[in-house]
Parts: C-alpha cells; sequence; structure tokens
C-alpha cells in the first residue's frame, strides 16, 4: 500500500520524499557544471542497434511458451506472454521535454507493433510517459494511483493500482510493485502520482520492470511475493553525480545486487544508451555490468545486455 505524508503526497518505503528539491537541483545544473563536472563527456556513443524481427514479435507466445522481450531502448520494452502484447513506458521519439536528442533511434515505431492489450506506465517522467507515443498506440493504460485523472485530461483512459495491487488482462496478472523515485510532471505537482515497477504474471513466465528506482531494500521484499521471476529488466544507466543520482537511480553494481536480491533466473539491462540524462558516457554502464558480474562470479548466461532493437525469449529457468 502507497505510503503518504501529511501533505497526502506519495513517499517511498522508507519515508523519503522527491530528492530533486531546488537546492541540489541547482547545485547539478549549475555549481557543478561550472565546476566543470561531467565536462567533456560525449553526448553520443556507440550503442549496439539491430534491425527489428518483426515477424517474431508479430505473434506474441502462446499459453505455456514463455514471454518475448524487445528492448525499444531506454526503458520502453515490447513484453509479450500468454499471447498478450504490452508496452511499458515507449517513447518513440524525442523527448517533451529535457535533453532532447536521442543517441540512437528507438528500436521499434508505432507502426511496427502488433496489436497492443495494455500500455503500462511505470511513472510521470518524461523519459517514462511520452504522452505522443502512448497516444500513437490506441491502448488501455494501467499505472499509479493518481494517474488516471491526469491522463484523463490528456484524452487518455487509464485504469490505476496501488502498490501490491493487481489486474487481469486475460491469463496474464499484471501487479503495480514498489520503486525508489519519485514523481514530478510540473513546478508544483511533486509526489502527487504513484511510482512504481510492474510484474507479469503467466503460466510459464513472470516477468518484472523496475520502473525508475535506486537501490533499496524492496528488491528483497517483491522477490519474497514472486518467488520466481523468470527475468528482471533493471536499469543500469543515469548515475552520475552519485551524491544527487543514487536515492533515484542505480548505478550498474547496486543493479547487480539487486538482481540477486530479487532470485530472478535472468537480468536484463535497461535505462542506457539511449538519452543523455546525466553525466557518464552513455557507454559505460554495461561495461561497469560486465566488470561487477565477473567480481561476482555470476554465470554470464543469466546477464543478458540487448541491442536495441533486439528480441529475446524467455522460459521459466531452471531450478523452478
Amino acid at each position: 500500500m502507497a505510503i503518504f505524508g501529511k501533505s497526502r503526497r506519495f513517499r517511498n518505503l522508507d519515508g523519503s520524499e522527491a530528492p530533486g528539491t531546488v537546492v541540489p537541483a541547482f547545485r547539478m545544473l549549475v555549481v557543478d557544471s561550472l565546476a566543470g563536472r561531467g565536462r567533456g563527456v560525449p553526448r553520443k556513443a556507440s550503442v549496439p542497434c539491430v534491425v527489428p524481427d518483426l515477424v517474431a514479435i508479430a505473434t506474441p507466445p502462446g499459453t505455456g511458451e514463455g514471454a518475448r522481450l524487445t528492448w525499444i531502448g531506454h526503458a520502453s520494452w515490447l513484453v509479450q506472454i500468454e499471447g498478450k502484447s504490452f508496452l511499458v513506458d515507449p517513447v518513440f521519439g524525442e523527448l517533451a521535454l529535457g535533453p532532447g536528442g536521442r543517441n540512437v533511434p528507438a528500436g521499434l515505431r508505432p507502426e511496427d507493433l502488433p496489436s497492443i492489450d495494455a500500455v503500462l506506465i511505470s511513472h510521470n517522467h518524461y523519459d517514462h510517459l511520452d504522452l505522443p507515443s502512448v497516444k500513437s498506440v490506441d491502448a488501455p493504460v494501467i499505472a499509479g494511483l493518481g494517474m488516471a485523472s491526469f491522463l484523463a485530461k490528456k484524452g487518455i483512459s487509464a485504469s490505476e493500482l496501488d502498490w501490491w495491487q493487481s489486474i487481469d488482462i486475460g491469463p496474464v496478472r499484471v501487479t503495480f510493485v514498489p520503486a525508489q523515485h519519485y514523481s514530478r510532471r510540473g513546478l508544483t505537482d511533486v509526489n502527487e502520482t504513484l511510482w512504481g515497477g510492474f510484474i507479469l504474471e503467466g503460466a510459464s513466465a513472470c516477468i518484472y520492470h523496475s520502473g525508475d528506482t535506486g537501490y533499496f531494500d524492496g528488491f528483497r521484499e517483491i522477490g519474497r511475493r514472486f518467488p520466481v521471476i523468470d527475468a528482471a529488466l533493471l536499469p543500469i544507466g543515469a548515475y552520475e553525480p552519485s551524491w544527487f543520482m543514487r536515492r533515484q537511480h542505480m548505478n550498474p553494481e547496486e543493479a547487480a545486487r539487486a538482481y540477486r536480491d530479487l532470485g530472478a533466473g535472468c537480468f536484463f539491462a535497461m535505462h542506457w544508451g539511449t538519452f543523455k540524462l546525466t553525466y557518464e558516457p552513455l557507454d559505460e554502464p554495461p561495461v561497469r555490468l560486465a566488470a561487477e558480474w565477473e567480481r561476482l562470479g555470476l554465470p554470464a548466461s543469466e546477464k543478458r545486455v540487448l541491442a536495441v532493437g533486439e528480441t529475446a525469449d524467455v522460459w521459466r529457468y531452471p531450478n523452478d
């Protein structure tokens, strides 16, 4: 169940509020910039991209056939399971607000998509909720508390969930789960809508998309409530400067720790290489993830860093 502060605005499980207050934001955007932090880091980098397999995604896996995951870029995914197709945090173009230009184009365009059964929105930040992209799909929307009224004003119908609440889309159960983050769309609406991640459960696969999140103890609780997570889609980018970002975004080492807390079968990296949001080089996150994976002695087969546009099939992992 979501947690409120005295102002009736949402809080994280640990009681913390939005980290993006005026003073830290001013320090990052002005003071750090003037001091040269992040200066000289290119705004572009080489990130693997492939031509999407439109034949594969045209027909979702059926009952007992696992899940199919296609990385569109950043936190945008096409998740197909039990004959259903879901879009998570779709952004097909440039950001409506923020740094703008994409480093690489979206791995899929709206015209490439199969029929979409639901669009899942983790929170209202512009790099996760892009209104033109949502409208281009014309499918039901599922999001956190407070989002239905906001989206209704934009002509979009949505169902909203509290943390740990579920909705069934045919044979797929979609559950909204906590994340360590915050919400803000404008200057005065901080934490008025709820943020989180999603669990998609089918007969032969369970997929977790974390949304935007810092590292937090909630990963253990998610793993406890969902002891069979076959694939965890976890963010590995947008972590520098750490003094500001670590409360809302994970670095690659923290993402590996979250993966172990979840007890998931396979790690899929996301939230890197698409938009230049923070100070680290765009292509650094997977390098650091690979080094941490080796340091921890984790099986190489459990780590997947897809190319933008790439599709991977997921089945129930062998220990189940």
